[in-house]
């Protein structure tokens, strides 16, 4: 991992991977502000404090953080891609279901839109491309798999993820405290329902 200079109140760490981030991610959270990227940290502060933090700290497994908060995800597994993904993997579409219910996630990182979380974590079986042709309109609540990646579309937008199901919780709410349900180091566990 380097540890660079992001301004005069910031180090950024460029870790070689997302594990290597997370992993600095669920050490530092508590101690320091910290955003988490795909594959970096930001860490805000004083930067000769910070990195004497950075020194004394151990990277953290992020799945098993005690203070990483759990959220079950109801998911109606209806998705138009259900049986695409059952092809593309060789699992049926029960089997499907069953890989993505039956490990935890975790949220990586934010992005592409507010309240968009990639999650990581889940059965690798279920690695699969994006659709060779995104949809215009992808609607809210919608859950999809992309690569590595399961995520909830938080809003309808355009979107090229394979959507299996589909979720009735809000991703994103500017009327709560946190207005992202789903944030870095959150363990998800999908539920059918």
């Amino acid at each position: 991992m380097n540890i660079r200079p992001y301004g005069d109140a910031a180090l950024l760490l460029d870790c070689g991977d997302l594990e290597e981030a997370q992993a600095w991610f669920a050490a530092l959270r508590h101690e320091a502000e910290v955003v988490l990227g795909a594959r970096t940290v930001l860490v805000r502060g004083e930067p000769s404090s910070l990195r004497a933090l950075v020194g004394r700290t151990t990277p953290q497994d992020p799945t098993t953080a005690a203070s990483s908060p759990l959220v079950e995800v109801p998911v109606t597994y209806d998705g138009p891609d259900l049986v695409e993904v059952a092809d593309l993997t060789g699992l049926s579409r029960d089997e499907v279901v069953a890989a993505h219910t039956g490990a935890p996630w975790t949220v990586a990182f934010g992005g592409f839109a507010p309240g968009f979380s990639y999650l990581v974590g889940g059965d690798p079986r279920l690695a699969v491309r994006r659709r060779s042709s995104p949809r215009t309109s992808v609607p809210a609540g919608s859950v999809g798999l992309a690569g590595e990646f399961s995520g909830v579309y938080p809003r309808a937008s355009p979107g090229g993820w394979q959507l299996i199901g589909r979720t009735s919780l809000q991703m994103w709410d500017t009327s709560r405290d946190q207005p992202a349900l789903l944030t870095p180091g959150t363990i998800v566990r999908f539920v059918t329902g």
